[in-house]
């Protein structure tokens, strides 16, 4: 059964940081394409962040550029979203997502695993 476990999302302040971490099981994504989404309360589901299945390009939603960095490790089937200078619109569930191709995508539909989420809220 394949499996994406997000964790590493929790409540901090204005200006703090997060590392959010997902962790893939069930069958190996070392070759496909990964990204981050996120929503919020009464929005639509949103890009974040996307990595190609190398890690060597990624590209990021002009909201969190400069402030996120995604990252993957594919030794450890894991991959992180390092945010920074966090702000309240920031709030939101979290969730990483998988492709079936190795070039990133920063659509939803271009996914086709999800995992459940975790909450990320900041305080002002």
């Amino acid at each position: 059964q394949v499996q994406l476990v997000e964790s590493g999302g929790g409540l901090v302040q204005a200006g703090g940081s997060l590392r959010l971490s997902c962790a893939t099981s069930g069958r190996t994504f070392s070759t496909n394409a990964m990204g981050w989404f996120r929503q919020a309360p009464g929005k639509e589901r949103e890009f974040v962040a996307a990595i190609s299945w190398s890690g060597q390009n990624t590209y990021y939603a002009d909201s969190v550029k400069g402030r996120f960095a995604i990252s993957r490790d594919n030794a450890k089937n894991t991959m992180y979203l390092q945010m920074n200078s966090l702000k309240p619109e920031d709030t939101a569930v979290y969730y990483c997502a998988a492709r079936k191709l190795g070039s990133y995508a920063t659509t939803a539909p271009a996914y086709g695993y999800w995992g459940q989420g975790t909450q990320v809220t900041v305080s002002s």
